[in-house]
């Protein structure tokens, strides 16, 4: 009798396992937020692919249709940028019911165009096909990068500081928003509703961290740093020790998570899609990067924790006490 799968990450691990015989010696499948395709010696192709779908990603009567053809690059951008990559081309592929008129599509692609034109990426082809119900989109997203700056999971070692450059929860609590069946006409909602319809994704960071040899390893946070950092520490080998109350808050998720009795520090490592880079720093360089950091971007980089020896796990503090181990993250299933 076949076992079945604990959750989402355990068959994607299934399949990760069941292909890895068929993968080229230099490439590398599964396991980064990017498939990674040598080109020569020097280049490789980063390629990752990603779906929203209606009722688990976005609310149709909730989302623009302009708005929400940009999110679906977006999320494809981040992860290109997690790799220190490049972006250069994408696919389209969408699902779409009878009740899905010719002014929404349009609407859609002129979304989707934008942030195209934005980052010079074009859109080179996809798929197109009716669905019975809900609207799916999937998206592919292709970049290049030198491979000495191409940044992966697996580099975090003991001492490096843990890093993250935006703030963390704002998409989660944005879509908790949506979720109401009204909400306040206050700037700090619309705010904080924007920041899950509407993510800017980080392309220039990524390409600039992907150059820096201090920056170890990196990944996007889509699905909320208490699953993301897991990815890292399991690729990496390592255990660390995150500070809630070193998380990046904005002060609109600290007065609306008050406003309706929400924990912020729930919704900051649990709720996903705020598309931000998690990355990696060697200690002794820190400072050095995160000057040049805010001279060039007009912002700093927050550090949440350090790496720490792998039987040490993962630990949460809260102003120096161990607090249970709550944080999972977001998952499908």
């Amino acid at each position: 009798m076949n076992k079945s799968f604990a959750g989402e990450f355990e068959l994607i691990d299934f399949i990760k396992n069941k292909f890895n015989s068929l993968i080229a010696k230099d490439s590398t499948g599964i396991g980064d937020d990017c498939a990674i395709i040598p080109l020569d010696s020097k280049k490789s192709l980063v390629v990752t692919t990603d779906m929203l779908v209606e009722e688990v990603h976005f609310l149709r009567d909730k989302i623009a249709p302009f708005i929400l053809g940009k999110k679906s690059l977006a999320v494809n951008l981040s992860d290109i940028a997690s790799m220190g990559a490049a972006p250069v081309s994408s696919f389209l592929s969408f699902s779409l019911p009878d009740d899905v008129n010719d002014e929404w599509r349009r609407q859609f692609i002129e979304g989707y165009y934008e942030l195209s034109e934005k980052f010079s990426v074009p859109l080179l082809g996809g798929d197109t096909t009716r669905s019975l119900d809900k609207i799916t989109v999937s998206v592919t997203a292709l970049g290049t990068a030198d491979n000495e700056n191409l940044k992966r999971r697996n580099g975090a070692g003991q001492g490096d500081l843990i890093c993250v450059n935006g703030y963390l929860g704002d998409s989660a609590a944005g879509f908790k928003l949506i979720q109401r069946e009204r909400w306040s006409d206050n700037p700090m909602e619309e705010y904080l509703i924007n920041a899950h319809n509407d993510p800017d994704p980080l392309v220039n960071e990524g390409l600039w961290l992907g150059k820096n040899k201090y920056v170890t390893s990196m990944m996007d946070i889509s699905d909320g740093i208490g699953s993301d950092i897991r990815h890292i520490l399991n690729a990496s080998d390592v255990g660390a020790i995150i500070d809630l109350e070193r998380l990046p808050l904005s002060s609109a998720l600290t007065k609306i998570s008050g406003k309706y009795g929400w924990d912020k520090y729930n919704l900051a490592v649990n709720g996903g899609e705020d598309y931000k880079l998690l990355f990696t720093v060697l200690k002794e360089d820190f400072q050095d990067l995160n000057k040049e950091y805010l001279q060039i971007f007009k912002r700093e980089i927050t550090v949440i924790g350090s790496i720490a020896q792998k039987d040490n796990g993962l630990m949460w503090k809260l102003y120096g006490d161990c607090v249970p181990d709550y944080f999972m993250g977001y998952r499908h299933f």
